[in-house]
């Protein structure tokens, strides 16, 4: 569990993830959030690089997720986020992500963080400039590729 001045941030229980999966109707989140399981079920001891990730405020209030997309063997873990409309431009999403960064880049065998936003996303592209990744200049599945590395570069 990670605290920060305004947010609880914990990685989600099975039973929690099972209930994002019966949960939701968007079928590509549904997709996603049964991989995530199936990997964190698959790797208990790597749970935390594939389980989704409450974002909650000290009311116990869910305002958002995000996951790590697995650990790569080179020490790079790619990072996505989303805040409930609700509670968008707030400052939430910066503050969630930059303690959730600290806290992998202090973990052993970590190097470095990578995103993917969309190319018209400006205000996720904003929050990954604030929390202090640099854009690569690469193109990703997603869109523009950011990375924030212990070193110079980050092997991705």
């Amino acid at each position: 569990m990670i605290q920060t001045e305004r947010l609880t941030i914990h990685p989600a229980s099975d039973a929690e993830m099972r209930g994002l999966i019966a949960h939701t109707d968007d079928e590509g989140l549904k997709l996603a959030y049964t991989e995530m399981l199936s990997m964190a079920v698959e790797n208990p001891q790597y749970r935390q690089w594939y389980a989704a990730w409450f974002i909650e405020t000290p009311d116990g209030n869910r305002i958002g997720e995000l996951c790590f997309k697995g650990l790569s063997a080179n020490g790079a873990a790619e990072i996505g986020y989303g805040i409930l409309p609700d509670f968008q431009n707030r400052g939430y999403a910066t503050e969630a992500v930059k303690a959730v960064t600290n806290w992998a880049l202090s973990q052993p065998g970590v190097n470095c963080i990578t995103a993917e936003t969309d190319a018209d996303n400006l205000a996720s592209q904003k929050v990954l400039l604030n929390c202090g990744f640099l854009a690569t200049g690469e193109q990703g599945e997603e869109g523009p590729r950011f990375a924030l590395s212990k070193k110079r570069s980050c092997p991705i």
